[in-house]
């Protein structure tokens, strides 16, 4: 089963806050996923997000997939969070290269991601992680069952499991 735009949280507005699903590519459901209230999916025509069985994203949270982005089985996202693929626009060097191209987010399974939490391209987050609260996330976690935190990001807890 999948729900879009569930649950009731009293800092969300009702009356002007709503879920938005924009989809030119392909969303890609491997079982049950939930998709809170006033969640936003913006996947773009070359872009494949690929949702675990029992995803929960919670309210407020964004995700804008132009290339590629997975998540795992059992993963959990907290409110107001941001996951980002693309940059929308071109960096260029000299020669015109482009120095900026999408690139895939992978977060594996049973990862949970607190609120306010910013993930851009190149992430990479490994099995059974917590990413804390308003961190952000731009490359490969060394870890599993690890706690990271902060902005950077650094581990700060080895070894722990979390439950829902």
């Amino acid at each position: 089963m999948i729900k879009i735009g569930f649950g009731e949280v009293g800092i969300f507005d009702k009356k002007y806050s709503r879920s938005i699903l924009e989809l030119y590519g392909k969303i890609i459901f491997y079982g049950m996923a939930n998709i809170g209230a006033s969640s936003k999916l913006s996947v773009g025509k070359d872009g494949i997000l690929l949702l675990g069985n029992n995803f929960t994203i919670t309210g407020e949270s964004s995700i804008v997939c132009y290339k590629k982005i997975s998540f795992g089985e059992n993963c959990l996202v907290s409110w107001d969070c941001l996951f980002m693929d693309t940059d929308f626009h071109k960096i260029l060097d000299v020669n015109n290269v482009v120095l900026n191209e999408p690139e895939q987010i992978i977060i594996r399974n049973k990862v949970w991601i607190g609120c306010k939490c910013l993930v851009l391209k190149g992430a990479n987050i490994k099995n059974g992680s917590i990413i804390g609260a308003n961190s952000t996330v731009l490359n490969e976690l060394e870890n599993e069952n690890s706690i990271y935190a902060g902005n950077p990001i650094k581990c700060i807890k080895n070894n722990v499991i979390w439950i829902r």
